[in-house]
């Protein structure tokens, strides 16, 4: 008989999972990718791709894809939401990789293209996994399943395979909400003023990120951090609306009432965390990004951990092969837990780049330079 391929299935195709898909598949691994969604369209919103992240996609070949189709800032500034003045100037320059802000939809097609023919299957919903001990067997709703070796679960904050893992737990509300919208960087040629391309408006208890998402500017994004009673989220995001925002920046600086008054269509997504996990991994399963380490958007680095974790993953399996997964499950959490905590922590408190700060331990971080910390390999 033939002997048996080992087979790695990355339940969610987000971010994340793509990236750990391409990159596991350019170390040679067999990777199955399983998404619930029915497929991919140009929705979501802008995303912050660091030099950190960069060096990872230099492996994949997309690091070149993306800065041309990216606006790439200098600086990010750091401003008073209300007087304007400057409380930081940060540059963006000199971590050994290109800093890039792209819209969320247009990297993930580049991401998606660079996997290999018949990686990933749509509407596949997880219903079921049974670690048997020598395979896992997956169920989806759909009636189908299969069989992987190992499986990682890439599948966001509310994700099945950390219910598998530690149980049905809810995720906890922060008590923020983020409202995003995209505008049309023609729409703000009216307003004779300056709309820098990577700057962030700190309020006493509120902010506003905003940046280019495209190459030519031609597209000016802005996401929110406001306190929001809970209220009963059955989906993922809801309608805002202009009249909203301007009532939750009341006062605020005449650049952000210019972007309010631009507003066509916003949404509001409410921000959700959780404690750090008790562990990574269990058997053949093992996480990943926000199913392991979720964090509030505001240092805007919830993407790149996720990346970060995936390519780790891949090297720990390439340093032991699938066969000693366990070791490589180790390996990798110890290599992660310490940074991703940092950042978890940093992002959920709010205060990176308020004030002049070298970020140099986030975006001069090289990935594949750092040595790995071989005591947890069995």
């Amino acid at each position: 008989m033939p002997k048996h391929k080992k087979t790695i299935a990355i339940i969610g195709a987000g971010l994340g999972g793509a990236a750990a898909a391409a990159l596991l598949q350019h170390a040679g691994f067999e990777v199955q990718l399983y998404e619930q969604a029915f497929g991919f369209s140009r929705l979501g919103a802008g995303i912050h791709m660091g030099p950190n992240v960069l060096k990872i996609f230099r492996r994949i070949g997309i690091d070149q894809k993306l800065a041309e189709i990216s606006s790439k800032p200098k600086f990010w500034f750091s401003r008073d939401g209300i007087t304007g003045k400057y409380l930081s100037r940060i540059p963006l320059e000199g971590y050994g990789a290109t800093y890039c802000t792209v819209h969320r939809g247009d990297l993930h097609k580049l991401q998606i293209a660079a996997l290999q023919p018949g990686t990933l299957h749509f509407d596949k919903r997880l219903k079921q996994i049974d670690d048997g001990g020598n395979d896992v067997y997956l169920e989806f709703e759909d009636g189908t399943s299969a069989r992987a070796d190992i499986v990682i679960g890439a599948d966001g904050i509310n994700s099945r395979v950390r219910e598998i893992l530690l149980g049905v737990e809810k995720p906890n509300y922060s008590g923020w909400v983020g409202h995003r919208a995209v505008i049309p960087a023609d729409k703000l040629k009216k307003y004779n003023l300056d709309f820098e391309e990577c700057v962030k408006w700190w309020g006493p208890d509120r902010h506003m990120m905003v940046y280019f998402t495209t190459g030519d500017r031609s597209e000016y994004y802005y996401v929110t951090g406001v306190p929001h009673d809970a209220w009963d989220f059955k989906d993922p995001f809801v309608q805002s609306s202009r009249e909203e925002m301007a009532d939750a920046f009341k006062g605020y600086h005449p650049v952000i009432e210019a972007l309010i008054d631009a507003t066509d269509e916003v949404t509001k997504w409410p921000l959700f965390n959780r404690n750090p996990l008790p562990l990574w991994s269990k058997g053949r399963l093992v996480l990943l990004g926000d199913a392991c380490h979720p964090m509030k958007p505001h240092m805007a680095q919830g993407a790149a951990m996720a990346i970060e974790d995936g390519a780790m993953l891949a090297r720990c399996l390439g340093e032991t092969g699938i066969e000693n997964y366990s070791s490589a499950f180790k390996l990798y959490e110890s290599n992660r837990r310490d940074r991703a905590t940092r950042v978890q922590t940093v992002s959920n408190a709010n205060t990176f780049l308020l004030t002049q700060e070298d970020p140099a331990w986030v975006y001069g971080y090289d990935l594949y330079a750092e040595p790995l910390k071989s005591e947890a390999i069995a």
